[in-house]
This record gives C-alpha cells, structure tokens and sequence, in this order.
C-alpha cells in the first residue's frame, strides 16, 4: 500500500460517524416529547376523572389510534432519510389508522341518532383542538427535523410532510388526554385536519431545511 492510500484509509477510518437515522430520531424526538409533554402539562392539563374515564371506548381508542398512526409515521420517517429508500409500503400501512378510524365513525353513525350527529361533530372544542394540537406538536417537529438534517432525504418536502406527520400524531395523542370530545365524528374531523395542518408545515419546513 502507498503512504498516500494508507493516510486516505486512516483518515476515513477516524472521520466521524453519523448516527443512523432510526438512532438520530431516537435521540431527537426524545427531548421534543419531554418538551411537548411539560407545555401539556402547563396549558392544558389532563381532563378531570381521566383514570376514571378509563374504560370509555371511545377514550382510549382516539389516544391508540393517534398513538399508532405516530409510530407508523416514525416508521416512515427512519425510511425516508435514507437517500432512494423505497417508502411505498410504509406508506400504505399508514392506512391502518385510517381504516380503523373510518370504521369507528361508521359505529358511530349506527349507535347515534341522526339528530345528534351536528352535535357529536361539533362538539365543544372544535376551535381549541385546531390550536392545542399544532402547538404540542411545535417541540417534536423541530426535534425530527433536526435529526432528518442527520440523514440524506433525497426528497425534502415528502421527508417533512412524514415529520410533521409524526409530530401531529403526537400531539394528537397528548391532547386526547385533555379533550372531553369523544366521538369518533369529532376525532375524525378536528384532529384529522390539525394533524393535516402540521403536516403541511413539517412539508414547508422540510422543503427549506432539508436540501443538500
């Protein structure tokens, strides 16, 4: 071996590493969650007789149902960094939330007279879940754009769409705990467009922060 190839050698050899991306989200969302949570916490606050409330159906399957949909996105999100990663399946499994959603609505629909059904869409913090989901969300989009920087996604915008995705997700999931509106009509349609809302900003973001 010539001494320039094996300066070449040493020097990649001792280059510092970049985390993996799964480990870089890991890491990051971390402190996003612990900041998202601690701002819940101050603003909002549990709902009273949560633990009580415990067995309502409906309660605890917008919290899972928002739950799963945030670890599917963390799922396609740890694909998307990867530079010409094939995201298709990973995708399509984002469905599954939807499906389930969809059929909760129709259960819904069947268990609910159709007088109530404005009521139950409607409910009673429409204006607040649009605001509260957004702003828990701020903390853990920040923090998995920061760890995407870490990675190489060849298509920035879709890779910040997938983040805002998860950080909407998230949020979702911590505002449930607050939010007295249980429906399944409710669920779908507030929390569906402030998810969408992050999204969109996660896609913007995304789109400027994550070019290389």
């Amino acid at each position: 071996m010539r001494t320039a190839d094996l300066i070449r050698a040493l020097a990649a050899d001792n280059a510092p590493r970049r985390l993996g991306p799964g480990k870089a989200l890991a890491l990051a969302l971390g402190p996003g969650v612990v900041v998202a949570f601690a701002l819940f916490l101050k603003v909002l606050g549990f709902r009273p007789h949560l633990l009580a409330m415990a067995g309502d159906p409906r309660l605890a399957f917008k919290i899972c149902v928002s739950l799963a949909l945030a670890a599917l996105a963390g799922r396609l999100v740890a694909r998307i960094a990867r530079p010409g990663a094939d995201a298709r399946k990973t995708i399509l499994w984002l469905a599954l939330p939807a499906v389930l959603l969809a059929a909760s609505v129709v259960a819904e629909a069947m268990s609910v007279p159709i007088a109530d059904w404005g009521r139950k869409l409607w409910g009673a913090n429409a204006m607040v879940c649009l605001k509260s989901i957004p702003f828990l969300a701020a903390a853990p989009l920040i923090a998995v754009l920061a760890a995407l920087r870490n990675g190489a996604p060849d298509r920035p915008a879709a890779a910040g769409a997938a983040a805002g995705l998860l950080a909407g997700a998230l949020g979702a999931a911590l505002y449930a705990m607050h939010c007295p509106d249980d429906s399944p009509f409710f669920v779908a349609v507030w929390y569906t467009l402030a998810i969408s809302l992050v999204t969109a900003a996660g896609a913007v973001a995304g789109s400027r922060l994550l070019r290389w």
